[in-house]
C-alpha cells in the first residue's frame, strides 16, 4: 500500500497492509500537525505534491526499503491538501522478524521520503502563510 490521498489516513489499513505471520514487530508511524513552529502559532497546513512523480517515488522508495532490509514490509500514505491540527499528514508502516530491522526500516523510510518526494507544505499561521519543503 503506496499513495497519496486527500483524505484521513487509515492508518489500520497500512498496519493491516504490512502485518504478516512470520513477523514479530510492527511499527507504524504518524507524522501529525501541530500547532506552532519557531514561535509562531500554526493554525493548519496545506500539502502539495508533483503527484505522478511523488507517487513513482513512493513506490521505489518502498521497494529500496524493503530491498535494504530483506524481509520487511512497508506501507506509505501521505496526505495532501488541508491537514488540521493533530490529523495524520503521513503514515509509514513497517513490519519485520525483530524490532531492530524494522525501527531501522521506518527511520530511513521516513527520512528518505522528506529527501526524495516532491511534496511541499505550506504552514498557515494566525499571521500569514510560508512553503515550506516537506522536511
Amino acid at each position: 500500500m503506496v499513495g497519496l490521498t486527500r483524505d484521513v489516513i487509515d492508518v489500520r489499513a497500512l498496519r493491516d497492509a504490512v502485518a504478516a505471520a512470520e513477523h514479530g514487530a510492527i511499527l507504524v508511524f504518524e507524522g501529525v500537525s501541530r500547532d506552532h513552529f519557531d514561535g509562531k502559532r500554526v493554525t493548519e497546513l496545506w500539502y502539495e505534491a508533483y503527484e505522478a512523480l511523488a507517487t513513482a517515488q513512493l513506490a521505489a522508495l518502498v521497494a529500496d526499503t524493503e530491498a535494504r532490509w530483506p524481509g520487511v514490509r512497508v506501507a506509505i500514505v501521505h496526505r495532501l491538501g488541508l491537514v488540521p491540527i493533530g490529523e495524520a499528514a503521513v503514515v509509514i508502516a513497517v513490519s519485520g522478524g525483530h524490532r531492530p530491522e524494522t525501527y531501522d526500516a521506518s527511520r530511513y523510510a521516513l527520512e528518505a521520503l522528506k529527501a526524495r518526494v516532491p511534496i511541499w507544505k505550506q504552514e498557515r499561521y494566525v499571521d500569514g502563510s510560508a512553503w515550506k519543503a516537506n522536511g
